[in-house]
């Protein structure tokens, strides 16, 4: 398990938080905008996009879980490439419309 001290630091939380509150906001407010050219969405992708979004917001509020399933499930490194993989699913999206 990667514990870096960076991973702790108040700009990588800040990071997190950042990732994660634009993507939340267009699920909530216009989900439409995740649909494909066929107006389909991916619900695989769509489901690592969320859990994504939940580490986001789990490492950004500066809970730390215990347990190393957990730890695991939502650590930042993984959090932020699922959350990369959101905006690469939202612009792709874009550019087949």
């Amino acid at each position: 398990m990667i514990d870096l001290p960076l991973m702790k630091s108040r700009w990588s939380r800040i990071l997190s938080l950042l990732l994660a509150s634009p993507l939340t906001l267009i699920f909530l407010i216009h989900p439409a905008l995740m649909l494909d050219a066929d107006g389909k969405y991916s619900h695989g992708l769509l489901m690592l996009v969320m859990l994504g979004i939940s580490s986001g917001f789990i490492h950004g509020v500066g809970f730390d879980p215990r347990s190393l399933g957990w730890r695991i499930l939502f650590h930042p490194l993984l959090g932020w490439l699922l959350l990369t993989l959101g905006y690469i699913v939202l612009i792709r999206a874009q550019m087949s419309v």
